[in-house]
Formats: C-alpha cells, structure tokens, sequence
C-alpha cells in the first residue's frame, strides 16, 4: 500500500479514536450535570487523558519504529535503550523520598530528571564508537541498572501505601492527568518526535548497510545522536508523565510494515498514528472493562502485547526452521 494512503487512513483512525476517546465516558456518550459540570468534565478531565493518550501512544509507535530501523533489529522498541526505565526509576524515588505528596509536579519532574540521568548514563557507557551492537549492550546494562533500583526502592518503602502507589504508576496510566502534564511534557515530546522523524532518509541508507550508508553521505556520529537524543525526549517525557506502557513501539511497527514498501523510513509516520490510535482505543476499552479505573493501561497493552510477541517469536522460529 502506498505510505501516504497508509498514513491517511491511520490518521483517520487516530482522529477517530481521539474523539471517542473525548466523548466517551465510563456511563457512554451521556454527561450528566450543569453545563458548567459538562465543561469541567469535557476539558479538565477528558481532553487532558485523550491529548496525553495521542502524543504518548505516537511516541512510542515513532521511537519503535526508528530504533528497529537504526538498530536493525526487529525486536528493538523504546526501553531497549533504558530510558523509560531511568524516567520510572526517577518518579519512584519521589514516590519513596515522599517528595511526591509535597510538591505537585514533583513525579513527572522526577521521571524527566531520571530519563536525563540514563540518557547521560547510555551516551558514556556507549562511547563515540557508532556500532549499534555497542549501544544495544549500554542500553540493557543501563535498564537493568535502572530495573534493580526500582525493586530496591519497593523493597525499602517506608509503609504499604507507598509501595502500592510506587506499583501503581509503573503499571502506566492515563487518568488523574491534568493540562498541566500536557503542557510539560508536550514541548519535550515534540521536539523529540522531530529529531525522530528527521532520521527518515538516513535509515532507508542504513538499510543497505553502514558501509554503504558512509557512501550516501550518511554521518553515523550524527545519526546515532539524534535517535538517543529523540528517544530520550520524546519516550523519557511520556513515561515521565504516563508511567510505563509496553509493547506499543514493538508492535504497531511490526503490524504495519507489511503494508509498507519495507522501507524505515516509509514506516515513521505509519507508526506515529498507528501507535496513537492503539493507545487511545485501549484507553478506550479500559472504560469499558474497568469502569472504576482498578485495571491500568500499561497491564492492558501488556496483555495485548504479549500474545503478539509470542506470536512473533514462533513465526520467526518457523522461518528459520530447515
């Protein structure tokens, strides 16, 4: 299919989504109360969740598709390189220091100076070197770091309540969100979904191989820095802010390359919508399933998520298979 009637459907679907996700409530369509009521609802509690779920969901569907493209490996999506887990790392420790019930915006704040830290951490531990093989190891080493830290603070929590806080944002979610965490994390997102997109033709060349991407005029330096750079703002700001939401940048991207021309660079803005419109859709249903808000979108796309990469690993078996 071509990229462009790919794109338009998908965002399509992704406006569609997003009015659901608008209008849509645990009672259905209906807003009950005073108009002023119905306002408040409608821009403070809805407009807020379906923003966050659009620019989230896109980031990661964008951030999976650049990193299986520039890695070169159909398995790489956003916490390979182990900033979502210095972001969640980052807001844990405000929950655990109580910082958290202080200051209003001390989480994401925290999230945001924790996905620094591991990005900071991934440039030094990978070196000037621009071998994607180096970068993979930094990106493991810094997430498992960050992933023992985590536990550590869940096992010192001062008392239960804490610790069941702590559990709860790094299940990832999409309620209790304001226009403030849109306007924090927006700008960061934006910027780094920028720096993303910008990579477009430097992977259709790096498809063929870094030898003959050099050859094209491809500075590998330049392109390493902008994916780490990218990813580290656009996917360290919606963990920061959306808590931890896995399986979107691994999966919408593999679904949607056989629509593709198979080219990366083909695929970037594909996975943008396609990743928006599933996170919005999922945010949708977690009304439906669970209208008290018990059952989190980050365990939902887990779910989801799982399945597909099993699926995935065993037809990948059976391709490989003699």
């Amino acid at each position: 299919m071509n990229a462009m009637r790919l794109a338009a459907l998908l965002g399509c679907a992704a406006l569609a989504a997003f009015l659901l996700s608008l209008f849509m409530g645990v009672d259905g369509f209906t807003l009950a109360g005073s108009a002023e009521a119905r306002r408040v609802i409608l821009l403070e509690v809805r407009l807020p969740r379906a923003l966050l779920g659009f620019m989230v969901g896109g980031t990661l569907g964008l951030a999976g598709a650049v990193l299986q493209g520039y890695l070169r490996n159909p398995l790489a999506e956003p916490g390979i390189l182990g900033i979502s887990g210095g972001a969640a790392l980052g807001a844990v420790i405000a929950i655990h220091s109580g910082v958290a019930q202080v200051v209003a915006l001390a989480l994401p704040l925290a999230g945001l100076m924790g996905a620094a830290l591991a990005t900071l951490a991934l440039t030094v531990l990978a070196g000037r070197g621009t071998g994607s093989v180096t970068l993979i190891l930094a990106g493991v080493a810094v997430s498992s770091l960050a992933a023992a830290l985590t536990s550590l603070a869940l096992n010192l929590a001062p008392n239960p309540f804490a610790a069941s806080e702590m559990l709860y944002w790094l299940m990832g979610s999409l309620t209790d969100r304001s226009l403030t965490h849109v306007w924090l994390a927006a700008p960061l997102m934006a910027i780094g979904c920028l720096l993303l997109a910008a990579t477009a033709r430097d992977l259709d060349a790096l498809s063929l191989g870094e030898a003959a991407a050099q050859n094209l005029g491809v500075d590998l330096t330049r392109l390493r820095w902008m994916v780490v750079s990218g990813t580290a703002l656009a996917v360290g700001a919606a963990t920061a802010v959306c808590g931890a939401i896995s399986f979107v940048g691994l999966m919408v991207p593999h679904l949607l390359r056989p629509l593709t021309s198979g080219e990366p660079g083909q695929l970037l803005l594909p996975s943008f919508l396609g990743g928006a419109t599933v996170v919005l859709l999922a945010d949708v249903a977690l009304r439906i399933l669970s209208p008290m808000g018990d059952l989190r979108l980050g365990v939902l796309t887990a779910l989801i998520g799982a399945p597909f990469f099993l699926w995935l690993v065993l037809s990948r078996r059976s391709e490989l298979a003699p």
